[in-house]
């Protein structure tokens, strides 16, 4: 396995997927999004697997500065995530070409 979790050190899900895979021994790399943001392939992977809007917050306090709830157009949304990665949901784990968002142990649970 090649476990990436993106996330922030002060998000609770964060802290709690890092120790689900810790208790289970399992190495992973933390990235933490307000120091370097998803690349865009990175980005697509995880959008492929999750679709986008299931990676933008909607209780982020920048969903409606930025505009993100009048915006319909995938492609801006991209790059308004790609260049404010304050709006993801977090923690974003990807295995490979797997992924999810959110505090979801019975996915990780499966991957192998």
């Amino acid at each position: 396995m090649n476990i990436q979790i993106f996330g922030t050190k002060k998000c609770f899900d964060t802290k709690k997927a890092e120790r689900y895979f810790k208790e289970r021994k399992i190495k992973y790399q933390f990235i933490d999004l307000k120091e370097k943001a998803l690349s865009k392939g990175e980005l697509s992977s995880v959008k492929a697997n999750v679709g986008l809007n299931n990676l933008i917050n909607v209780k982020a306090k920048k969903y409606l500065t930025l505009n993100l709830d009048k915006i319909r157009s995938e492609d801006i949304k991209t790059e308004i995530l790609l260049n404010n990665p304050e709006v993801y949901v977090t923690p974003i784990v990807r295995n490979g070409k797997q992924a999810t968002v959110g505090y979801k142990p019975e996915v990780w649970g499966t991957w192998e």
